[in-house]
């Protein structure tokens, strides 16, 4: 009866399932690029640390334009910023608090392709061309990473004001912590996701569609110019991200830099106060104080982000590849 009852009720187009494989089903995880969940961190981490350790003396000058009181450059103009930063602390100005970013950036960008990489893949159901996925995976991307950086962004902005009473990174987190505690390290945190999660959606929408746009015309050499790709492409997407987010910039370096060097301390901490202070010392200029090196830091700066990551990812893609071939060579059949 056993032998009689198995063809009876077996389904003929049932398909038997294959024990799974822990390397093909964690490669199949991240099809889309095939590469693995750590990989897109590593690969972030780097394009991170490139990024801001390359552009940060453009960074230096931003906010020296962007703060208010006492201490801060009177002219909005990049050539007297940058001449007022050599004339009183010498090339050496221009990286005070590159410590302090360069322990946010690396672990932040991780955080940062790697939530973007999961999400594109999980809202765009397959179509690589769906800049809406881009846009809302680049939000939930910068979300996650912001809570990473903002506490070192605080304190590299505190490092990078001239006569800056902190002697290095530690001496700035401990004086801080011990005169505002750990809330004076997120007190810009809400300022730069409403910051961050439209530069991101028009960065990421602006970034897939001039990439997209740049591969059609000349599909043949696509391959080839890939680099030029991610390069143009990065630094068009950064640029105009970061002109049509300038007024919320200024308002989150006032808020990490208040009470010191004279700048305005804000009973509140909200936009709105930080934003009426601004336009009563200022005026409406105030709001768009540093969109030039801002502009000049975030168009290279994309295209050094991107071209490092996309380098990066094709570096693990040929590594899984090489291995997988290995693994396949080496496989009795």
């Amino acid at each position: 009866m056993a032998t009689d009852a198995k063809p009876k009720f077996q389904n003929p187009d049932f398909r038997p399932i294959p024990k799974p494989d822990l390397a093909s089903t964690s490669t199949a995880a991240s099809a889309h690029d095939g590469l693995h969940f750590w990989q897109f961190m590593i690969a972030g981490s780097i394009a991170g640390m490139v990024e801001h350790m390359a552009m940060f003396p453009v960074d230096t000058v931003k906010t020296h334009m962007q703060a208010l009181g006492s201490c801060p450059i009177k002219s909005v103009g990049i050539r007297q910023a940058l001449g007022s930063i050599m004339k009183i602390e010498g090339a050496a100005g221009l990286y005070r608090g590159i410590g302090a970013m360069g322990l946010g950036a690396g672990p932040a960008h991780a955080v940062y392709f790697s939530v973007y990489e999961i999400s594109k893949k999980y809202f765009s159901g397959g179509n690589p061309n769906n800049s809406a996925a881009h846009a809302v995976s680049g939000v939930f991307a910068t979300v996650a990473s912001d809570a990473v950086l903002t506490p070192m962004d605080m304190v590299k902005q505190r490092l990078q004001l001239g006569n800056s009473p902190y002697k290095g990174v530690w001496d700035c987190v401990k004086k801080v912590f011990r005169e505002d505690g750990i809330r004076a390290f997120y007190a810009s945190y809400r300022t730069t996701v409403l910051m961050n999660a439209p530069f991101t959606a028009v960065h990421f929408a602006t970034y897939e569609a001039v990439k997209k746009g740049l591969m059609e015309i000349s599909p043949e050499h696509a391959d080839e110019e890939r680099l030029i790709v991610h390069a143009t492409a990065g630094a068009a997407a950064g640029g105009l991200a970061s002109v049509v987010t300038t007024p919320l910039d200024v308002v989150k370096t006032q808020l990490q830099c208040q009470g010191i060097c004279g700048c305005d301390r804000f009973k509140s901490g909200s936009i709105g106060d930080v934003v009426r202070t601004i336009l009563r010392k200022d005026g409406y200029r105030g709001l768009v104080r540093g969109w030039a090196p801002r502009m000049l830091f975030h168009a290279p700066a994309a295209a050094i982000c991107w071209s490092t990551y996309e380098a990066s990812k094709t570096f693990f893609q040929e590594l899984n590849g090489s291995s997988s071939s290995s693994s396949n060579s080496g496989t009795v059949t």
